[in-house]
């Protein structure tokens, strides 16, 4: 399977873009971005137009809610890169990059980076 190969998960009924695979089984993220997720390669199965089209929509429209920067103040969940932002979105894929090698440290890391930014760049 190639990286970027988008995926539908039966499992969790999502689709998901092929990343790598990780022992048995094939890491997948969502469209858009996300955290990333593990899934039998017998509950994959090549995602149909259909499908592929609804999760493309769902990633626009979850990118347009960003209109309002997030609150990087706001600890209950990790801050997300602001669209269209170099910094934030470098932040955002470092963090990620630490997530899929289980560095949880660097994760953390890239997460209070991403908030030291966000505080300084993005609010008002």
């Amino acid at each position: 399977m190639e990286p970027g190969t988008l995926l539908y998960d039966t499992a969790t009924d999502q689709v998901g873009e092929y990343r790598d695979q990780s022992g048995p089984y094939a890491m997948l993220r969502p469209v858009g971005g996300g955290r990333e997720w593990q899934a039998h390669p017998s509950t994959l199965r090549p995602a149909t137009d259909r499908e592929r089209l609804s999760a493309g929509v769902r990633a626009a429209n979850d990118r347009s809610s960003w209109a309002v920067p997030p609150n990087p103040d706001d600890l209950s969940r990790p801050p997300w890169p602001v669209p269209g932002c170099a910094e934030c979105t470098e932040l955002g894929g470092r963090r990620e990059t630490a997530l899929v090698a289980h560095d949880h440290s660097a994760a953390t890391d890239a997460n209070v980076l991403l908030r030291q930014h966000q505080r300084a760049e993005h609010q008002p």
